[in-house]
């Protein structure tokens, strides 16, 4: 999934990581983070339960356009292989970490 953290305004720090859903679906697993829903809300959807912090969870598009404004993803090592493979569809980058993303949106 695409992770961007909203704290700092509408642009964050973003990495393609593996999230877990809970039995339930209402709350999303990252590492040691726990976010729900939003129920709606600006640039974000979910938020950490701890923290309070918004975030920008979805799942990963095949054209590398996840980022609403240009910059920097970091790719997870365990889920680099599947990223590259599996969703973009480019093999020979399966041990690139990272990623820029021309964004959908210019400031």
């Amino acid at each position: 999934m695409y992770i961007e953290f909203k704290g700092n305004g509408i642009d964050g720090p973003a990495r393609i990581g593996r999230v877990f859903s809970s039995k339930s679906g209402k709350t999303l697993h990252y590492k040691d983070k726990k976010f729900q829903s939003l129920k709606g809300g600006y640039k974000a959807n979910y938020f950490d339960v701890e923290t309070g912090d918004e975030y920008w969870i979805s799942g990963c598009k095949k054209d590398g356009s996840d980022r609403l404004y240009s910059g920097t993803m970091e790719i997870d090592i365990d889920v680099r292989e599947e990223y590259w493979v599996d969703i973009r569809k480019m093999p020979e980058c399966k041990d690139q970490g990272t990623i820029r993303s021309s964004g959908k949106c210019y400031r």
